[in-house]
């Protein structure tokens, strides 16, 4: 096992550490701090490294951190999501290659609806009205938990464009 392989995982145990830190803050506090979305971002340049990206798959990365990050800008702007939740998606997404940045955002939508269903449920159990403050960074930080360990490379270092590639066939 080379220097790369203990790097990989060394940060996927990192990234692990923060996504739970961060999920169970959102539960607790409905806000995740910056400092978590910061750290998770500024790690993903590490994570190139040690996976031996080029500097096209590092612009892939980028871009579609980019996309994402507008248009989850679009559902903070409706007041559909918090500013928190955004920062986390955009930051996870310079970890993940398309294919699994996609898994993760379905998985990301079915856990939120059902955690917003469960609270839905237990709001109207408890007789209580208002509007319900959705901590959906459990559903952010889950899924991406799940994701996880399909981008590990199992044999060695594979570029995002690769793993789109194998996406696709």
């Amino acid at each position: 096992m080379g220097w790369n392989a203990f790097a990989i995982i060394g940060l996927a145990v990192v990234l692990a550490a923060l996504l739970l830190a961060a999920g169970i803050e959102d539960a607790r506090t409905r806000e995740i701090a910056n400092g978590k979305n910061a750290a998770i971002a500024l790690l993903a340049p590490l994570w190139w490294w040690a996976l031996g990206l080029g500097w096209t798959d590092v612009g892939v990365q980028l871009l579609v951190a980019a996309i994402v990050f507008g248009v989850f800008v679009g559902a903070f702007a409706a007041g559909w999501m918090g500013g928190g939740d955004v920062k986390m998606i955009a930051a996870i997404s310079l970890w993940l290659p398309l294919g699994s940045l996609v898994d993760m955002l379905m998985v990301m939508a079915v856990l939120g609806g059902a955690i917003t269903v469960l609270m839905m449920i237990d709001q109207r159990r408890r007789r209580a009205f208002g509007t319900i403050e959705v901590p959906y960074g459990v559903a952010i930080a889950a899924a991406a938990l799940l994701v996880l360990p399909a981008i590990l490379p199992i044999d060695g270092p594979v570029p995002a464009t690769a793993q789109v590639a194998q996406t696709r066939s």
